[in-house]
């Protein structure tokens, strides 16, 4: 078990990571403090895709460290910004058409480390 003095346990080989409000493990929070993020190498990766979508180009942004609910806001201004549709689904955003430097200009003003994924 990880201690700091100023924040208590962040870490416990049994439950993993731990809510530094309540002092519970993430998963089981009860104040509701600590953020639900994707877990990932802290880099936001954009990609085009088209398979399994009937041929439609569809830009997908995955990775990004936020909870559900700031998700799915930074998806509105994301489609506002692009002028398209789109959704956030399981934590990850899609906006409709290949908006992918248009997106990674955008999110790297926002302060995230983007990268391009696939071709």
């Amino acid at each position: 078990m990880k201690r700091r003095p100023d924040r208590g346990t962040v870490y416990s080989s049994e439950h993993g990571r731990m809510c530094p409000h309540c002092g519970r493990a993430v998963a089981d929070c009860v104040c509701r403090k600590s953020p639900r993020v994707a877990a990932g190498d802290g880099s936001v990766r954009v990609r085009r895709e088209s398979k399994g979508r009937r041929g439609k180009t569809v830009t997908t942004i995955s990775g990004v460290p936020l909870p559900a609910d700031d998700l799915r806001e930074l998806a509105g201004e994301l489609k506002r910004r692009c002028g398209t549709g789109g959704a956030s689904k399981d934590g990850v955003i899609e906006i409709q058409g290949d908006h992918r430097e248009v997106l990674v200009a955008e999110l790297e003003t926002r302060g995230y480390r983007v990268k391009l994924d696939g071709g």
